[in-house]
């Protein structure tokens, strides 16, 4: 009897499991995208298709160039303006451009919405984004300073932390061919290492993949992506997907999405 009724006991977790892994909400996903010096046209394409292809996510892209085209760096993105920018989002996804915003307040305002809890994924450019506004709170929110990269070339990138979630599956050494390797000037309190790549220019070691703690948000970033074609690379997205669901805690520590926030099957 006890046998039996730990049987049926089994079926209903199992099955309650299973209805609430297919229930579950996709992720909402704000995409900051545009500025100076990236084709950042494709780019919100390949990342959103590419994520959705692997996460169980739903993208609002906001895309802005400045009055002086694609190569203004002193747009400041609309939504931002708002107080409450990140408000119904899970996650922001920033692949921005705009290093030479000057506007303390304004950048201060990006920073305060991830300081209060919302995740973020810092992508490329976005780590030069709004250096030259006189405050530290848009780095520490990235967990480090970089104010410039060597030339463009191919990068060998070694995967330093291979038992955390955001690294497993990615390979031991990966050649990322053709990208812009950013100078570490700084590292910030709660910056954690997971890959790095080194300079033929400064004849040392830059971490390029990196967790971080800001406030209380997780924050994922690396400062790889310059080109359509590293992008493009499945070894990136997956890394890229794989941060994206550890900053919002739907990542097991195997790597693998959390039941339920996986590509949905269409």
């Amino acid at each position: 009897m006890r046998s039996n009724l730990l049987s049926i006991l089994s079926l209903v977790c199992l099955f309650a499991f299973n209805v609430s892994a297919e229930d579950v909400k996709p992720l909402k996903v704000l995409m900051v995208t545009g500025g100076c010096c990236h084709d950042y046209e494709n780019q919100k394409l390949i990342l959103s298709e590419g994520i959705s292809s692997r996460a169980n996510v739903e993208f609002t892209i906001v895309h802005e160039e400045g009055p002086g085209g694609k190569g203004d760096k002193t747009h400041k993105i609309s939504i931002y303006e708002k107080g409450n920018w990140a408000e119904g989002f899970d996650v922001i996804l920033h692949n921005e451009c705009f290093g030479a915003v000057t506007d303390v307040a304004f950048v201060d305002g990006i920073a305060k919405a991830h300081f209060n809890g919302v995740p973020a994924v810092m992508l490329h450019c976005s780590t030069h984004s709004y250096r030259m506004a006189k405050t530290d709170e848009w780095r520490k929110c990235v967990g480090q300073t970089s104010m410039s990269h060597e030339k463009n070339r191919d990068l060998k990138v070694e995967n330093i932390a291979a038992a955390h979630p955001v690294m497993q599956g990615f390979p031991k050494e990966w050649l990322n061919a053709k990208d812009e390797l950013y100078k570490n000037e700084k590292l910030w309190d709660r910056f954690v290492p997971l890959a790095k790549a080194f300079g033929e220019e400064t004849q040392k070691d830059h971490n390029v993949i990196w967790v971080n703690e800001y406030g209380t948000a997780k924050v994922f970033g690396t400062t790889l992506g310059h080109g359509n074609a590293t992008m493009q690379d499945p070894v990136y997205l997956d890394l890229v997907a794989r941060g994206l669901l550890w900053t919002c805690g739907k990542l097991d520590a195997e790597g693998k999405p959390q039941p339920g926030y996986g590509a949905k099957q269409k």
